[in-house]
């Protein structure tokens, strides 16, 4: 029996055969069904072939949430060229690096990405460049809207297996650089059965989709498994607490997925009480775990709340907690589903299954990236020869086999949804020159989550203040990673062997 073709760009083009006349997407006004939406992904197909785009090449987008991200990742599949979106939050040598180890051979921008992009382009050896929604196309750019509409569809699609890469995601590593996580395509197509087999998609629901197309979980998350079942995708530009509210009643909304600051947001909204939510069947839940008010006040409304746990190397889904257990299990990640195999590894290497022990989660299954683009080392350093990932997190099973995540080995701080790696911002904020010594670390936070924390023991008669720190730090890094606060000490406290004790700083600090 043959199998059905799974790649990203041939799982929508079937789709959109299927459904030709249903609604696929609404953009600030615009919609488009899955036929048009299909007819403008082969034109770009098109579009880029013609430019020299060739199987295996990498192709970026940058640029607030818009239709072209989207098409920009299916039509790359339709050519077996690599999808590369890029964090237009990041900062000009931050997207340098990543465009070239990345290889990029074609990026099409924002129009309002256009200035950052020329500024750097000189460091870039892109080979093309195109720019969305641009009034006037300025020299050395060619206008994506202009050249899609020209376009004829591609006559023929290049043949693609499912083991190709469809994505190179990059994520910032604990040593401050960059590294790209590689995901094939079905790897993208297992993490979407396994969402599946959590979330109740219906072919006519509406999906309202804010999260960042430049994450994993933006970009494979709900949008997928909604189009896979022919339901309807709301796009928004960026998050917008009242526009989300407002929007939920207008397009009758049954699913959302965010961060917990994006919920809270949402809540603490004047009319959060009042408004229109009975359409709403289930918001998704990610990125930090949901504090228990949140769970309660959505709980209120008639809205469960799911979360789940995953990383931009499990494509993103690994490990969810249904609805049902989202009171009566605070705090808890979940369960994997069957085929995505989930063990704990405690200290000397022994797996561990006890209640309250814990261990590093470590996971094998077809949503398991291979590797990391270009970083042979990172990659031996992140599986064991067994082909287990190894995540950095610590968790815990409950007596119920639930699990719950409880550190972090690598110490990364997830602040507003966003990943944050201390090492980085410790490397620049060391280069300020009333810096003695500094540790980054993330505190609980109300509304962020955890808010990056710089501890800082400045050099002999000088001083130091956070506006100084953020002002310093802001030509280096993207703005999420500036610290949002700033405790000062005399020393800090470090191991026999010189290693900066941060859970030390972490309750300390926490506490106060």
């Amino acid at each position: 029996m043959s199998m059905p073709d799974i790649t990203v760009g041939a799982w929508f083009a079937a789709r959109a055969a299927r459904s030709p006349q249903r609604r696929a997407l609404i953009f600030e006004g615009t919609s488009w069904t899955f036929a048009e939406l299909a007819d403008r992904i082969e034109r770009l197909a098109a579009v880029l072939r013609a430019g020299g785009v060739k199987h295996g090449d990498r192709v970026s987008f940058v640029g607030f949430n818009q239709p072209a991200a989207l098409e920009t990742w299916f039509a790359c599949s339709r050519l077996g060229a690599i999808y590369v979106p890029l964090n237009f939050r990041l900062a000009g040598p931050e997207l340098a690096f990543i465009v070239g180890d990345a290889g990029v051979h074609t990026l099409i921008a924002g129009a309002d990405q256009r200035p950052g992009i020329d500024a750097i382009r000189a460091e870039l050896g892109v080979r093309r460049y195109l720019v969305t929604e641009a009034d006037g196309i300025p020299e050395g750019w060619e206008s994506y809207e202009q050249a899609v509409t020209a376009a004829h569809p591609l006559p023929t699609p290049d043949p693609v297996r499912p083991d190709e890469l469809s994505i190179i995601m990059y994520t910032s590593g604990t040593t401050g650089t960059p590294k790209g996580v590689m995901l094939s395509h079905e790897n993208l197509w297992w993490s979407d059965i396994a969402l599946m087999s959590w979330i109740d998609i219906h072919a006519d629901d509406v999906t309202l989709a804010f999260s960042p197309l430049f994450h994993i979980a933006g970009l494979n998350f709900m949008i997928g498994i909604t189009w896979m079942r022919g339901g309807e995708v709301i796009l928004h530009r960026s998050f917008d607490a009242q526009r989300t509210l407002e929007d939920i009643a207008r397009y009758r909304v049954n699913t959302l997925f965010g961060v917990p600051a994006m919920f809270i947001a949402i809540s603490q909204l004047p009319g959060f009480q009042a408004a229109d939510l009975s359409t709403v069947r289930m918001a998704v839940c990610g990125g930090a775990p949901a504090p228990e008010p949140l769970l309660r006040t959505f709980a209120d409304r008639g809205i469960g709340v799911l979360q789940g746990y995953g990383l931009t190397e499990t494509s993103p889904a690994a490990i969810f907690l249904v609805a049902e257990y989202a009171l009566s299990k605070l705090g808890a990640a979940g369960q994997p589903p069957l085929y995505i195999e989930t063990k704990l590894v405690g200290s000397g290497g022994v797996t561990v299954s006890e209640p309250g022990v814990r261990g590093e989660v470590c996971m094998r299954g077809p949503n398991v990236t291979r590797g990391y683009w270009n970083r042979p080392e990172a990659t031996a350093a992140a599986f064991d020869e067994a082909g287990w990932f190894h995540t950095g997190d610590v968790g815990q099973f409950d007596e119920d086999g639930i699990i719950s995540i409880v550190d972090r080995v690598k110490d990364m701080v997830i602040s507003g949804g966003e990943n944050v790696y201390p090492a980085e911002v410790e490397s620049v904020l060391f280069g300020h020159p009333s810096v003695a010594e500094v540790a980054v670390i993330g505190l609980p936070d109300a509304r962020w989550g955890e808010a990056v924390t710089a501890v800082v023991a400045a050099k002999p008669g000088q001083s130091v203040t956070l506006e100084d720190l953020r002002e310093y730090a802001a030509s280096h890094l993207a703005r999420f990673k500036l610290p949002q606060r700033l405790h000062l000490v005399e020393v800090l406290p470090r191991n026999p062997t010189g290693k900066v004790l941060k859970y030390q700083l972490r309750e300390d600090l926490g506490a106060k």
